[in-house]
């Protein structure tokens, strides 16, 4: 266990260390810290939700695991998001999906939700001052199991969840007036097919249609992003909303960002190459941070390269007007909380490490054609004492830092999750 004169004495190590490559660590942790994470609730309780529905999720999403302590109403949701959220320093945001309503007690369908159902989730919000982030359901669902929901061939169907996509965007526009804070609406369908269609044109018009119907109506504060995959269990052949469709869409309205899963794309892809050539043409980017591993399998988020290289993209374009960052995985072979704080503080961690990379000098450099000492400096970056400054990060933002955060959800486990059979 580290003491806080530990930490100091670290930190002021690390500080000289950066200073002599020609950056302020305190400059870079306030500037860390102003960029909000979006931390999900659909890993507290492996994306059951709230609607006391029975049966399997569907659209090509999967949990694995029975890991004991799962969330199971909305108490517990909250308690455990606290907690989680405890861990997790710099500045955040709650983001949650529609089927988490709070219905009352009463069966409420997808096409008949109201903005009182999510009034709770607008008071816990609050209470923590920080921001809330919106998400339509349209996958678990009687009228999603063929397959198709905005893009369906069946005008039912497709009138059903434009009916669920308006009014979610009336939720969320509800929930940027009640918090004062501008709300995200991330809208991702799971339509597509096992085999290869002979009519590949048809659904996309039919989706282009259902989507120009869903975002007629303007709400202050209120964004609304589109996310792309590139394919699902199920969804193996075709999938209507492909990163290509989005990409058309969002560049030919104006007013619509483009979701950026980092496990939605093939393996020998990678997201934090495409940001910079796709920034100057939408109007911004949602990021969803995930960990693909072989296939979009949702792992909890790792300090790995791709995360890295990210953020060292995300801090160069120094375009956070652009874009959000949003976290989407579940795992439910571990300790939830534990995976929910893992996946946000790499992610914040990432940050850091970016803002701490000496990028005016690198920039300088690279202007001046100096590409070798580009590339040395770059090397030397590698081992810089990012963890000493992140304990000290943590340790002014009021959260445990080293392994005593990891003692303290083992000790919530052992006293609160334990408890729920």
């Amino acid at each position: 266990m580290l003491t806080e004169a530990n930490i100091l004495q670290g930190y002021e190590a690390a500080r000289q260390m950066y200073a002599q490559m020609g950056v302020d660590t305190e400059k870079a942790m306030k500037a860390c810290g102003r960029v909000p994470i979006s931390v999900h609730c659909w890993q507290l309780d492996d994306c059951t939700g709230l609607e006391a529905r029975s049966g399997a999720l569907t659209g090509g999403i999967q949990t694995t695991g029975n890991y004991p302590g799962k969330a199971r109403n909305f108490d517990e949701i909250k308690a455990d998001y606290e907690k989680a959220l405890s861990y997790i320093p710099g500045s955040k945001k709650l983001s949650i999906h529609a089927m988490y309503l709070d219905n009352h007690g009463k069966p409420v369908d997808r096409d008949q939700i109201e903005p009182e159902h999510f009034d709770g989730w607008i008071d816990f919000a609050n209470e923590l001052d920080v921001g809330l982030d919106f998400n339509p359901t349209f996958f678990s669902h009687e009228k999603s199991s063929s397959g198709y929901t905005l893009s369906s061939s069946d005008e039912a169907i497709r009138s059903f969840w434009v009916e669920h996509g308006k009014r979610c965007r009336k939720v969320a526009g509800y929930i940027a007036k009640r918090t004062g804070k501008p709300v995200m609406n991330n809208i991702w369908i799971p339509d597509g097919e096992k085999e290869f269609p002979i009519d590949t044109l048809s659904p996309r018009e039919r989706l282009r249609e259902s989507l120009d119907e869903i975002l007629q109506e303007k709400y202050p504060g209120l964004t609304d992003s589109l996310e792309s995959k590139l394919f699902g269990i199920g969804s193996e052949c075709y999938v209507t909303g492909s990163h290509e469709f989005y990409m058309g869409y969002t560049v030919s309205h104006g007013n619509v960002y483009l979701t950026l899963d980092t496990g939605h794309f093939h393996p020998t892809e990678t997201v934090s190459g495409k940001l910079s050539a796709i920034l100057p043409f939408v109007p911004g980017v949602l990021l969803h941070v995930s960990r693909p591993e072989r296939w979009d399998s949702d792992h909890v988020v790792a300090y790995n390269d791709e995360l890295r290289r990210a953020a060292l993209e995300l801090v160069r374009f120094n375009r956070f007007d652009k874009i959000q960052v949003a976290l989407d995985y579940f795992d439910a072979s571990v300790n939830r909380v534990i995976a929910l704080a893992v996946g946000a503080r790499n992610m914040r961690k990432a940050l850091l490490e970016a803002f701490l990379t000496p990028n005016a000098t690198l920039r300088k450099m690279e202007e001046k054609g100096d590409t070798s000492a580009r590339l040395a400096v770059q090397e030397e970056c590698k081992v810089m004492p990012l963890g000493l400054v992140w304990n000290y990060y943590c340790l002014k933002n009021g959260v445990a830092p080293d392994m005593d955060w990891i003692t303290d959800a083992q000790k919530y486990e052992r006293k609160v999750l334990a408890s729920r059979v």
